[in-house]
């Protein structure tokens, strides 16, 4: 990879990606719950949100919980694995900064 995946590289995005990645495969994460975790709007994390499912990094899940609206995100394999390679990106540019 010669370039950070735009998709994870935005601020936002790479925070719900990595405060997704340490949640169990099977596990959904609720909106209100990733909110506080991401400490961002409402708004802002939608917007995000739908960025990544669009791009297969996530899914997401509305439903209805004691007849109330919920919505659920997952991080999906792609998404862990896009992840992971910008993991190693970053990796290899503190690596190459140390051999200078």
């Amino acid at each position: 990879m010669e370039q950070p995946d735009p998709i994870i590289h935005q601020p936002v995005r790479l925070k719900i990606i990595a405060t997704l990645e340490p949640f169990p495969r099977t596990e959904k994460v609720e909106f209100v719950k990733l909110r506080k975790l991401v400490g961002t709007s409402e708004g802002n994390l939608s917007l995000h949100l739908q960025t990544l499912e669009q791009s297969g990094y996530l899914t997401i899940e509305k439903d209805f919980a004691d007849n109330k609206p919920r919505t659920r995100v997952k991080l999906s394999r792609e998404g862990r694995q896009a992840y992971s390679l910008y993991i190693e990106f970053l990796r290899e540019i503190v690596a190459d900064y140390r051999q200078n």
